[in-house]
């Protein structure tokens, strides 16, 4: 249980932070559009117009070409040779787009591409296409498995419930001839199961923190940018929760089950 809670963690984790790199990516620029020299400020407007109409754009932000001086010369700050070489002059104005989805990009590009003020279009499509179907991917997989792991657990549940009430069985048939109420034999067995998932929960959410602990380092490194270190607190607490209330359920359902199943067969 233990070990199937602590794999449950890793996907739960694992699927959070990729939603909340999909939603970071979304928040920022994601496609480029570079305007041709003869463009005016009216004409600019109706191209952001145009693209707002659409539906599927959360930002569209203007870049003029001192703008775009300023960011190429903080990009390469370090080779004052190249700093020479460049003027606004021969830099074009553009529009950084944030779409509201990842997979709206190729369809918006299609509209900018169609009007003559626009020379090129930048977005990477092939990264943007790839981390869709990595993420949609993951959610299969993790709610596959998690169900798998799920139902595991309860069967394991049920077989030590199961032999620890046949191991009593006995003494059950003892207590329910001398008055006892079910709710007084099977209670044990019930309490027993609860404390297996809660147990395994506890030592599967401290693993799970250990190894992100652990693998924050590289992962800060790995994900340069993406604002998901340090984990919140509350993050945790709340994935902790969710392991608990998992664990409650699978021993208690699991233990319900077995003790039902020596009710029905002492009759």
């Amino acid at each position: 249980m233990t070990l199937a809670f602590f794999i449950m963690m890793v996907i739960i984790m694992l699927a959070s932070g990729a939603e909340a790199t999909l939603k970071f990516l979304e928040s920022r620029p994601q496609l480029t559009a570079f305007l041709s020299d003869e463009a005016k400020p009216q004409q600019i407007e109706l191209l952001k117009a145009k693209i707002e109409t659409t539906g599927k754009v959360n930002s569209i932000k203007f870049i003029s070409k001192d703008e775009a001086l300023e960011i190429y010369r903080n990009e390469i700050k370090d080779n004052p040779l190249l700093l020479e070489m460049v003027t606004a002059k021969i830099l074009p104005a553009s529009l950084e787009i944030s779409a509201k989805s990842l997979s709206y990009l190729p369809e918006i590009s299609q509209v900018i591409k169609e009007d003559p003020l626009v020379e090129d279009v930048l977005f990477q499509e092939d990264v943007v296409s790839t981390l869709n179907t990595i993420i949609n991917g993951l959610r299969k997989f993790g709610l596959i498995l998690v169900s798998f792991l799920f139902t595991t657990s309860l069967i394991n549940v049920v077989i030590v419930i199961s032999m620890q009430v046949a191991r009593h069985r006995r003494e059950m048939e003892t207590m329910s001839l001398m008055g006892a109420t079910k709710g007084y034999i099977r209670g044990p067995f019930i309490l027993q199961g609860v404390i297996y998932g809660v147990t395994a929960a506890v030592i599967a959410w401290l693993a799970g923190w250990l190894l992100l602990l652990y693998s924050t380092p590289f992962l800060v490194k790995f994900l340069a940018g993406v604002p998901l270190f340090p984990v919140p607190l509350i993050y945790l607490l709340a994935v902790l929760a969710g392991l608990l209330l998992l664990g409650l359920v699978i021993g208690g359902l699991g233990s319900i089950f077995s003790v039902r199943r020596f009710s029905k067969s002492s009759r």
